[in-house]
Order: structure tokens, then C-alpha cells, then sequence
């Protein structure tokens, strides 16, 4: 299994959205939250090359982007195989 990072604040329902696709894919994930945490947020956004919005999402170190970009790798078939390990 890889590894899945998701930067998050608690009432973001973009990022609850994202944890639940998945958990419905049955993926592990390590939730880091940047409420009232200013530097969780500023390695996030230096980590996402400038994306200080939440949710940002690492796949394997990967950064996948936020909700809509999850959804969007889900919907053309990408997100199975990188959860599976298998990046393209």
C-alpha cells in the first residue's frame, strides 16, 4: 500500500469528501491537520509548490492536488492503480 498524506482542516468539506472516497476505496491515509497550525500549513503549501488551500493530497510523496483533482484521477480510471502501488 502506499503511502497517502492528506493536509486538512476539521470542517473543510472538500477534505471530507476526499477522506471518504478514500475510505470507500479502503485506503489508509495519514491526516495532517493545519488548524491553528501555521507551520503543518506552511510545509504543506511548500510541499504543494504554492497550494495553500485544503485538501492537499500525496500519494507515495506525489502530490496528487485537492478533492477535485482525487475525483478527477478517480473518474479516468488513475486512482485505482496508484493505490494499488502502481503509479503510471
Amino acid at each position: 500500500m502506499p503511502r497517502i498524506e492528506i493536509y486538512t482542516t476539521q470542517t473543510c468539506p472538500y477534505c471530507i469528501s476526499a477522506k471518504e472516497l478514500l475510505r470507500r476505496k479502503g485506503a489508509r491515509f495519514e491526516e495532517i491537520s493545519v488548524d491553528g497550525d501555521p507551520q503543518a500549513r506552511a510545509k504543506m503549501t511548500e510541499r504543494a509548490q504554492g497550494g495553500s488551500t485544503v485538501p492537499q493530497i500525496f500519494i507515495d510523496g506525489r502530490h496528487i492536488g485537492g478533492c477535485d483533482d482525487l475525483y478527477a484521477l478517480d473518474a479516468n480510471g488513475h486512482l485505482d492503480p496508484l493505490l494499488k502501488g502502481n503509479a503510471p
